[in-house]
């Protein structure tokens, strides 16, 4: 298990950091969110031992050392593969850094490539391949020494939607095999599908965690998605609703200043007969961004 405790840093008169703790269990996804210059780089970071900080980190209860190394992959935000190599070489080369074989990693390097749906060869140098094909050769050498902690810093970024769906399967499959993860996105679809649970960094403040749909509940279910044949004036003048969006002809989704009456709601509409859809659901993760984001700092 990765566990930080009190985690902050401090770069001159900018505090990037202030007493960040939560932890990531062995089979367990973490999404780590916020806006641009929150903090995530610099927590992932300080987990590399790339920059010394205040706080504890451990994984499975020791200090995160050189000989612990091994036993995590890390794909950084800015990619960082050398042009001039093979496909085969970098990845033999990245992986003997994680102390396994050639005689080991050779075999697995074709598997791998039709894992990811890679157009090229073992033998193409990097620099030949498309943009998106090195990232795909990049996030091989993450994963190919099937490491216990993975961390992912914005893994989709760039990716079109038939490689963010590789990308997610191998995450899915890395995290059944028991690995802890934990990776950034700005694309909350993919925290959503993917994550057991989040953290967002507000200015380096840790502004919510804990399991999504728990989180998602926090702010109540005042979003309720209708089909009927009512008219937006009509559902508009329902009690507790304070607005009203026109999804599609008769789909509708109604924003509720108190969620209890959703009930009351429902037998109005209803009368007893048939609906096609009545859901009344907590906000996305994409709306609770925004509202944390855009509240002043504390």
């Amino acid at each position: 298990m990765l566990a930080i405790q009190h985690l902050s840093k401090r770069f001159g008169s900018l505090q990037a950091l202030t007493d960040v703790s939560f932890d990531v269990k062995a089979g367990e996804i973490m999404g780590l969110i916020g806006q641009n210059g929150a903090g995530k780089s610099t927590t992932f970071h300080s987990i590399l031992g790339f920059l010394k900080y205040d706080g504890t980190i451990t994984w499975n209860n020791q200090p995160i050392t050189e000989n612990v190394f091994d036993e995590i992959g890390y794909l950084p935000e800015e990619r960082s593969l050398m042009p001039k190599l093979t496909v085969e070489q970098q990845i033999i080369y990245l992986a003997r850094l994680k102390n396994k074989s050639a005689k080991e990693i050779r075999p697995q390097i074709d598997d791998w490539l039709a894992k990811f749906a890679v157009k090229g060869k073992r033998s193409d140098k990097i620099k030949d391949l498309s943009k998106g094909n090195q990232q795909k050769i990049q996030l091989i050498c993450t994963l190919i020494h099937q490491p216990k902690l993975l961390i992912l810093d914005e893994p989709f970024s760039g990716l079109d939607p038939v490689n963010v769906d590789l990308l997610e399967q191998a995450i899915m499959m890395a995290k059944q095999q028991g690995t802890a993860i934990i990776f950034s996105s700005h694309d909350m679809g993919n925290v959503t599908a993917l994550c057991d649970r989040l953290i967002m960094l507000k200015t380096g403040h840790v502004v919510l965690n804990g399991r999504i749909d728990d989180v998602r509940n926090q702010f109540g279910k005042n979003h309720l998605f209708v089909t009927t044949d009512w008219t937006a004036d009509r559902l508009a003048q329902l009690s507790q609703v304070t607005e009203v969006t026109q999804l599609t002809a008769q789909r509708y989704l109604l924003r509720l200043a108190d969620p209890a009456a959703g009930p009351a709601i429902f037998q109005q509409l209803t009368q007893g007969q048939y609906i096609e859809e009545f859901s009344q659901q907590a906000p996305t993760l994409d709306e609770i961004f925004r509202m944390k984001v855009g509240e002043a700092n504390a």
